[in-house]
């Protein structure tokens, strides 16, 4: 398991209080419908919004939700915390928890890359982009990082429930 704390780059702000979790092999993809099974076990865990994609290719992240991809099917190689960020490759049955702030950049995928989002119960994701040094201030920066600060933590481990090591290293 990947259990890492993301510190603002100055361009993408991360999260200094909570770390990017990544599972490794923590659902069953040989069942007849991993695509399903997955979106179910995180709706049972109360993240909702489930989408089927990728991931984007450009460094991103969200200050309003936390965030939990599955892969179910592929492989790809992620950036996250921007630029000075750690690399990772993932692959089917991965489940990555990404912390309010925390960016993340595809760096390349198979073509069967398919990849199961959700969000903790009543949270809803914006979208920014990395930004450059000279348009540091293009956003609001400061309303941001309150965004991010002000984000709840989830009642529940997206893939373990109640008892899992989401809760543990969140110290919800």
């Amino acid at each position: 398991m990947t259990c890492k704390i993301l510190l603002d780059d100055g361009q993408i702000p991360n999260n200094h209080k909570l770390p990017l979790l990544i599972y490794p092999n923590a659902f069953n993809i040989f069942v007849h419908d991993p695509i399903l099974m997955c979106e179910s076990l995180f709706t049972a865990n109360n993240w909702q919004g489930c989408w089927r994609n990728g991931i984007f290719s450009y460094h991103h992240y969200h200050s309003t939700a936390h965030e939990v991809l599955g892969i179910c099917s592929g492989k790809a190689k992620v950036k996250f915390g921007g630029r000075s960020g750690i690399i990772r490759s993932v692959a089917p049955g991965d489940v990555i928890i990404i912390p309010a702030g925390v960016g993340h950049k595809n760096l390349g995928a198979s073509p069967d890359l398919c990849v199961i989002g959700a969000y903790p119960i009543n949270q809803t994701p914006d979208l920014h982009k990395e930004t450059s040094t000279s348009n540091l201030y293009k956003y609001n920066r400061s309303e941001v990082i309150r965004n991010i600060e002000s984000v709840s933590l989830p009642s529940m481990d997206p893939v373990y429930g109640e008892d899992g090591p989401l809760l543990k290293y969140w110290k919800a």
